[in-house]
């Protein structure tokens, strides 16, 4: 068929400007780090895919498929994105001990986003080659939302600043993330968790997270105001400890179908905080939560720190419809502003207890006891994350070792 020179001349330029704009591609046939299914524009950050570390500066690196081998921090900048495809496998290699300055993990600075595309068929997974709890570092977001540690604080790790006056500060999109072997610890100080959400604002969306056998919290709110839906701990292995869920410095955001499970040594369901150096310090902790299920390691609990619900210094917090099972003390409130919460903004409807010894237990400022026991109102029909203490139907599929 015949074709106009202006039609040939067109074709010609066309494809002349993808040659130009094109570089080497993966196994996969997709280019790696080029974002042209994505709008934001190209970064001049590489990617390579057997040593990702370094810091992106600029534009919307993707990660396409398969697998790519974390050798070093990788730190999204103000303005960058970092987009992760369905399926995709984010590996950390193994870290010679005491090599601090090369920890691997992921962290997303204020002004950046972060894009996890995972589903349900296929989660993206971020996992270390050493299978082991405390093999990397893990996930940090730093948001621009309120804290109450100042009016901007330094993140214990990845020392990234974080905090502000931005309650719907948008750090991007988590949906169908497995985070493995995670919660590196520099010292007692100073560890990373599985997902670690730094003045985290409203604006950014995280569903569907399990962390899976990391060596401190699942999931940690130093302030912020980001909601979290579909949340997924599970520690059974022998050296895995601290906490599942852990919030401080202020968060006040939501919380919906949250299950954990512990089968070891490890400390609690959840350990809530406002602030150890200021209880009345502001904004408050005091987020909303519902539809949750704790199971703790029951009668073979070693642990001095087996609570379901540990609230203190100064935390408040609304909750509904949870389940706790296998715990020594259910809800365990300490000092003196918690304690005077209790029944007003600290308290739990619709709670079911199974192997749990003491209920509830009340510890004011100066070690006395205080009756805590209008905390909760109990209901046996109440199903927790849905199925009461067995998986939910929502994190079956995409969810390891449950």
């Amino acid at each position: 068929m015949k074709k106009s020179i202006s039609k040939i001349f067109g074709l010609a330029i066309l494809s002349l400007t993808m040659i130009t704009t094109s570089c080497s591609s993966d196994d996969s046939g997709d280019t790696p780090g080029n974002d042209d299914d994505n709008p934001g524009g190209g970064s001049s950050f590489v990617v390579n895919r057997e040593d990702l570390k370094g810091d992106i500066n600029d534009g919307n690196v993707v990660l396409e498929s398969g697998t790519y081998k974390l050798t070093g921090k990788l730190v999204v900048k103000a303005g960058a994105t970092l987009t992760i495809k369905p399926g995709v496998k984010v590996e950390a290699t193994a870290l010679v001990a005491g090599q601090f300055e090369a920890v691997r993990y992921i962290a997303v600075s204020q002004g950046a986003k972060i894009d996890v595309q995972g589903t349900s068929a296929s989660p993206v997974v971020m996992t270390a080659a050493v299978q082991s709890p405390g093999a990397w570092g893990g996930l940090v977001i730093c948001g621009k939302a309120p804290i109450n540690k100042g009016a901007s604080a330094t993140a214990e790790v990845s020392e990234l600043s974080y905090g502000g006056a931005v309650a719907n500060d948008n750090s991007g999109t988590i949906k169908y993330l497995r985070i493995e072997y995670s919660g590196y610890s520099y010292n007692a100080d100073k560890e990373f968790n599985g997902l670690s959400l730094f003045g985290v604002g409203n604006g950014t969306s995280i569903e569907y997270v399990q962390v899976y056998e990391g060596s401190d919290d699942g999931f940690e709110w130093f302030g912020g105001t980001v909601n979290a839906k579909y949340l997924v701990v599970t520690n059974k292995g022998a050296n895995v400890g601290d906490d599942l869920f852990d919030w401080t410095e202020g968060w006040n955001g939501t919380g919906e179908n949250w299950y954990g499970i512990r089968t070891n040594a490890g400390n609690r369901g959840i350990e809530a905080d406002n602030n150890s150096n200021n209880h009345l310090a502001t904004p408050i902790s005091s987020p909303n939560l519902k539809n949750v299920t704790l199971i703790g390691a029951g009668s073979n609990d070693t642990s001095s720190e087996s609570q379901a619900l540990k609230l203190r210094v100064g935390t408040q917090g609304i909750f509904e419809n949870f389940v706790l099972k296998g715990w020594k003390t259910g809800f365990d409130i300490q000092h003196d502003e918690s304690v005077g919460y209790v029944g007003t903004s600290l308290k739990a409807t619709r709670v079911k207890f199974e192997d749990v010894t003491v209920k509830s237990k009340g510890t004011k400022t100066d070690a006395t006891a205080a009756d805590v026991s209008a905390v909760f109102t109990e209901d046996n029909t109440a199903t927790g994350a849905g199925n009461g203490t067995a998986t939910p139907t929502w994190a079956q599929g995409w969810t390891v070792g449950m």
